[in-house]
């Protein structure tokens, strides 16, 4: 079988963003143009990749699959037109960033911008995404800098660890807010808003309540950080979350309080062993390594609250 890496790059379009319309513009070439490519690669696969609904293509489980391959593929073919156009423009360097999805919000972005201000030819690549795909992506060279959850599934990374303390997020007006601390034994009976059941938060939290012999009443199932907090600012329940979706969340209807015994999530800044890094991603991994202390428990000062903001 001879894929044709168009074929790919418009199946790859066609999946985020959901219509041939809006694979056309991403890429620039017209629609019949992309239905053609996407016709292709169906009859030369043998595959049904899309289901029509509403006016929007939904992948099929075989087209899931096959995105995740092609993605990296697609991705890294991206960065190699970006190397050549920052070398025909002759740019100062680019900072290739990618974090999980909780920092992505604001504590990321608000570090970038600052190392940036001093830096205006530089060129940012910053993605958000799921753990085990940046340490992927870092693996393949495609983001020099990672920060993921663990665990790690690659040899290839250099490691620098940070164990972060979570903290107990309810609605405004919860009753809940008078404590100073919240335990398992006051929050009997409370729903709770989770990650999935195999999520450490998750899996952390069923432990401790089973050791105080507390059921854990569970309401919602979501897979980001965000998504959870905004169930508890609809007052569906309270959750436990990371201080990077706290301290950067200007929403408000939320309040956090301490739980004990700590629910901690463990996390890592990655890089690749094989790959030297630019000088632009030696200042910025260095600067982030700073960042991140205060908020890891093997620093006894406080846990910071929007201390990168403004």
């Amino acid at each position: 079988m001879s894929l044709r890496f168009r074929q790919l790059q418009a199946f790859h379009a066609i999946v985020e963003t959901g219509t041939v319309t809006g694979a056309a513009e991403q890429l620039g070439i017209s629609q019949p143009g992309i239905s053609n490519l996407l016709y292709q690669l169906e009859r030369q696969t043998r595959l049904k990749l899309f289901e029509r609904s509403k006016g929007r293509l939904i992948p099929t489980p075989e087209a899931g699959v096959l995105f995740q391959e092609v993605d990296t593929v697609v991705r890294g073919l991206d960065h190699v037109a970006q190397a050549v156009t920052d070398l025909q423009n002759k740019q100062a360097g680019q900072l290739q960033v990618a974090s999980q999805h909780s920092m992505s919000f604001g504590f990321m972005p608000a570090l970038i911008a600052r190392f940036a201000r001093t830096r205006p030819d530089l060129s940012i690549s910053f993605q958000a995404q799921y753990s085990l795909k940046i340490q992927e992506w870092v693996i393949a060279g495609l983001f020099e800098i990672g920060v993921c959850e663990m665990p790690l599934i690659h040899d290839g990374l250099e490691v620098h660890p940070v164990s972060v303390e979570t903290r107990l997020a309810m609605p405004a007006d919860s009753p809940l807010a008078e404590h100073e601390v919240l335990t398992p034994e006051l929050l009997e009976g409370v729903p709770f808003i989770v990650m999935g059941p195999d999520h450490m938060t998750h899996r952390r939290t069923r432990e401790v309540f089973q050791q105080a012999g507390i059921p854990l009443k569970t309401r919602v199932h979501s897979h980001m950080f965000k998504n959870l907090l905004s169930f508890v600012q609809e007052g569906m329940g309270v959750s436990l979350l990371d201080p990077f979706v706290l301290g950067f969340e200007s929403g408000g209807g939320f309040v956090s309080r301490p739980f004990r015994p700590r629910i901690m999530m463990d996390m890592a800044v990655i890089t690749s062993k094989s790959r030297p890094l630019s000088a632009v991603g030696q200042e910025f991994l260095a600067l982030l390594k700073r960042e991140l202390a205060p908020y890891s428990v093997a620093d006894s000062s406080p846990v910071p609250d929007n201390s990168l903001r403004g």
